[in-house]
């Protein structure tokens, strides 16, 4: 996972009223997704009502990446009360894993 300051992913979705909100989301999930999460894709954001099941499914996301240092529970929780305050509480969690997974080679 990507490192990102929780202070500058908050200063920047309100900067630019939420539009880096989006963006944070989009290349979390891919960077969550490369990890073995399985959310799915960003455009059921912009859909009302289903976004709530796309947070849910991010939220799921985060607690298989931080393995179970922030459950799925919390997370969607800070991120749908506290919003962009929840983002930047949700990266500093995601800053925990390590930047590197190594892969098992599969044996020849």
């Amino acid at each position: 996972m990507t490192r990102r300051s929780p202070i500058v992913v908050l200063i920047l979705a309100v900067i630019t009223l939420g539009i880096y909100g989006l963006v944070w989301y989009v290349m979390t999930k891919r960077e969550m997704n490369r990890l073995g999460a399985g959310v799915p894709t960003a455009w059921l954001i912009i859909i009302p009502l289903i976004n709530f099941y796309w947070m849910w499914k991010f939220s799921e996301g985060v607690e298989h990446v931080t393995k179970g240092r922030m459950g799925a529970a919390v997370a969607f929780l800070v991120l749908f009360l506290l919003s962009v305050i929840g983002m930047a509480i949700v990266q500093g969690s995601l800053n925990s894993v390590p930047r590197r997974v190594r892969r098992k080679r599969p044996q020849e």
